[in-house]
């Protein structure tokens, strides 16, 4: 590719035919330039990407500008500078504007300075490779991954994969907030890493029995997070392949802690009687049931005692619903200060109270149920000056020849109603 003395393109000769026709099947785009920018050469596929059926001829002497719409101070512009004028040379991605056919192009670039034997610059040497297509298609993964990016972050759930060593290989915003770290972060980590040793043991045993039985599991779990609140979340582990094909679980667990709290709630006023806070006569029931066949099975001694406020619709009456309540809600704190933890105190009526006492003998709840008539005393309703708070107790113990705890209550009651029979503000046992 030789020029005469006139700038003239000399004819090919054999050796360049041979050469343009390798070039014409590199795949790539093939170019080569003068100092000004001139086209000294052009593979086919550069010709036919400038005008399709453009001959050599056609593009010899002219600039890219006649082919490609740039502004002179444009970056790709500035490109050609720094290899023509500083000898630099260049890899980078340029999008080209193509005259003929309207469309933009993506390319991958290396422009590299041509030297004379004096090594003196006398143009430019392109090689391009057509990465529209790549280019478009990591446009699209990438848009395809932002939008579930996005749609998983704004999941109120927790959404996670791991392989089958146990690494997390994907974790939603959620699970980043969950551990108090980067998305980012949690990526090749392990339960093991994250939570506690004895939370992660259990985590990572669930997915290994998934992975065996190729089964998902549905459960509730307890985890504390970064604040250290406990919280409380519906999963379900599925099996499923990794990226790379291989075994892998993903998991999605939602946030059941509000409503978690609101069963727990649910249950505990349930359980418990809303004026007082000890346990209602449904709670005493279920609990006594227990503890009877319990004490019976291992042969260990049970007790009761029933309570009944003397007088209680005259404290009412005289001072007021609110003043009566207080009244209740002093006496059974009085009760708790004189009993064991183990023991459990009821409110089974409005002024009837029971107590259950495991493993204590008669003699011992006879005495429990003095103190109680004792401290009971020292609650005044109107004040010190006023009469205080009387109660009528009743005490009995499981005898052999009990066959339920209904047995001992009806006893209990018996003997409450023997204690108002003998004058209040006493204790019977039978």
């Amino acid at each position: 590719m030789s020029d005469d003395s006139r700038g003239t393109p000399a004819p090919p000769t054999s050796s360049d035919l041979a050469y343009r026709q390798v070039l014409d099947e590199v795949g790539a785009f093939v170019y080569t330039t003068d100092l000004q920018g001139h086209y000294t050469y052009a593979n086919r596929l550069v010709l036919d990407l400038l005008r399709p059926g453009l001959r050599l001829d056609e593009v010899i002497g002219k600039a890219f500008t006649d082919f490609v719409k740039i502004d002179e101070d444009a970056e790709l512009r500035q490109t050609d500078i720094r290899v023509l004028r500083d000898g630099e040379t260049i890899y980078r991605e340029e999008a080209n504007l193509i005259h003929a056919t309207g469309e933009l192009r993506t390319y991958w670039s290396i422009k590299k300075p041509l030297r004379d034997a004096d090594g003196a610059i006398v143009g430019m040497i392109g090689i391009s490779h057509d990465i529209t297509d790549k280019k478009r298609l990591e446009d699209a993964v990438r848009r395809h991954k932002d939008l579930l990016d996005t749609v998983l972050d704004s999941v109120d759930a927790l959404v996670y994969m791991k392989d089958a060593d146990g690494l997390f290989l994907y974790a939603n915003q959620r699970v980043a907030q969950a551990f108090g770290r980067p998305a980012e972060a949690i990526i090749g980590c392990r339960d093991a890493d994250l939570l506690p040793p004895e939370v992660a043991a259990r985590f990572r045993e669930v997915d290994r029995r998934i992975l065996a039985t190729r089964e998902r599991s549905v459960s509730e779990e307890a985890v504390r997070d970064a604040t250290g609140r406990e919280c409380h979340y519906w999963s379900v582990v599925a099996p499923c392949a990794a990226p790379d094909g291989t075994p892998a679980v993903i998991g999605f667990s939602t946030d059941i802690t509000e409503l978690h709290e609101l069963k727990e709630e649910l249950q505990r006023q349930a359980r418990t009687d809303s004026l007082t806070g000890i346990a209602n006569r449904r709670t005493l029931f279920v609990e006594a049931q227990a503890a009877f066949s319990r004490s019976r099975r291992h042969g260990h001694t049970l007790s009761l005692i029933a309570i009944d406020l003397d007088h209680f619709k005259q404290i009412n009456d005289r001072y007021g619903h609110p003043t009566g309540d207080e009244v209740l809600r002093d006496f059974a704190q009085a009760c708790l200060d004189c009993l064991r933890k183990e023991d459990l105190l009821a409110r089974t009526g409005g002024e009837e109270f029971c107590i259950l006492l495991p493993e204590t003998p008669l003699a011992h709840a006879n005495a429990t149920a003095e103190r109680i008539r004792e401290v009971a005393a020292r609650i005044c309703p109107g004040g010190r000056d006023t009469a205080p708070v009387t109660a009528s107790i009743g005490v009995t113990c499981m005898e052999p020849a009990d066959a339920s705890f209904d047995q001992m209550f009806s006893r209990a009651d018996k003997a409450l109603y023997a204690a108002k029979a003998q004058g209040r503000d006493c204790v019977v046992a039978l």
